[in-house]
């Protein structure tokens, strides 16, 4: 089955609507509220369960993940999201040892978990965010992980 490719910002469905674009930028204004902590919710699902649904379902389950998007921006909670195409011959992963890169090209067969997107959330706190993720519609066929934002080295 060929897989479906995610509708993107300026892209257009068979009914006309425009993807929207949820990034802020630097001078946005929505979810920069005082007192709120930043929040990435990680959707962690299993690579092959994409290709087991019908393009319509697909597209289906994507809309829902737009229309939680909506609600989020309409509270104020959201701060960007993303959706991210299946892992194919165009990902590619890069690391750089001892001062020379090495790129490693997918497919990734032997990936049990791959990230399919993220929300960036603001939320007064832990327990917040994870009410978040709860209403999440990707929490019923994958994993929300809900990291705070911060330093790397904390």
């Amino acid at each position: 089955m060929e897989a479906m490719r995610p509708r993107l910002r300026g892209d257009d469905d068979e009914a006309g609507r425009t993807a929207p674009d949820f990034r802020l930028r630097g001078n946005d204004k929505v979810a920069q509220n005082a007192g709120m902590a930043a929040y990435m919710l990680l959707i962690v699902e299993d690579p092959a369960q994409r290709a087991t649904r019908t393009e319509a379902q697909g597209k289906q389950v994507f809309d829902r993940m737009l229309q939680f998007a909506d609600e989020l921006k309409r509270r104020g909670k959201l701060k960007a999201v993303e959706s991210l195409s299946s892992p194919d011959a165009n990902a590619a992963r890069v690391q750089v040892r001892n001062g020379a890169a090495r790129l490693v090209d997918g497919p990734f067969a032997e990936a049990k978990e791959m990230v399919g997107g993220f929300f960036l959330v603001e939320a007064a706190d832990r327990d917040e965010a994870i009410a978040i993720a709860r209403e999440c519609p990707a929490a019923q066929w994958a994993t929300v992980e809900v990291r705070a934002t911060g330093p790397c080295y904390t």
